[in-house]
């Protein structure tokens, strides 16, 4: 399966020197947008949308449930300036076709990625799981429930986790998190995924 990247700017999911950068065609079966607006073209066996915070509605425009079509959004997780992971993030509609979802799959999984298929919403899987545990965590760090390092030694410890979740947080920057968590918070109104105090803080020096 190839693919043509048409791209504008950085890309959180492939940095310079990205051996899938390397990878793409002057044409290809699949056409993946980094940082550009995406043209349809209903010829091409899927059309690939980079993600940030937003939906893929944000881009395609929605139908009262009715969406889908051969573009796809995607997002590969990273850690704030960790160097991204190798699971990608496939975002689909309500009918989008089974044939544009493996024509996807098919090309980051031949470039050696894993691939996780999620329904378009906030946060897709991994910052709906992990952004209210950082907040739970920054929250019992401010009710001086346990100091950071013994939090995080916890985590490593007793769960096995190769980094607890206030380095990982901190890590990732704390501005980043009240970004991501603003926009999870601002969809589902839930409690949890509101950015914890110390996020905020971060937030209001990154602006100063």
């Amino acid at each position: 399966m190839t693919y043509k990247i048409v791209q504008n700017g950085e890309s959180r999911s492939f940095p310079q020197g990205s051996s899938f950068l390397e990878g793409g065609a002057d044409d290809g079966d699949v056409i993946i947008y980094l940082g550009a607006p995406h043209v349809a073209d209903d010829s091409k066996a899927a059309i690939l949308v980079e993600l940030d915070t937003e939906c893929l509605g944000a881009h395609t425009g929605e139908d009262s449930g009715r969406e889908g079509s051969n573009v796809l959004g995607f997002a590969r997780y990273c850690n704030g300036n960790d160097a991204p992971s190798d699971l990608v993030e496939l975002v689909r509609q309500p009918n989008t076709p089974s044939t544009a979802i493996e024509a996807a799959r098919k090309v980051f999984e031949d470039a050696g990625f894993e691939v996780s298929v999620c329904a378009d919403q906030m946060g897709r899987i991994i910052d709906r799981l992990v952004r209210p545990k950082y907040n739970m965590a920054l929250k019992f760090l401010d009710e001086g429930l346990a100091t950071a390092e013994d939090m995080d030694l916890t985590c490593r410890l007793g769960l096995g986790y190769r980094d607890g979740p206030i380095e990982r947080v901190v890590r990732g920057d704390l501005a980043r998190h009240f970004d991501i968590a603003t926009s999870l918070f601002q969809a589902s109104g839930a409690a949890t995924d509101a950015p914890a105090r110390r996020a905020v803080v971060a937030k209001q020096r990154e602006q100063k």
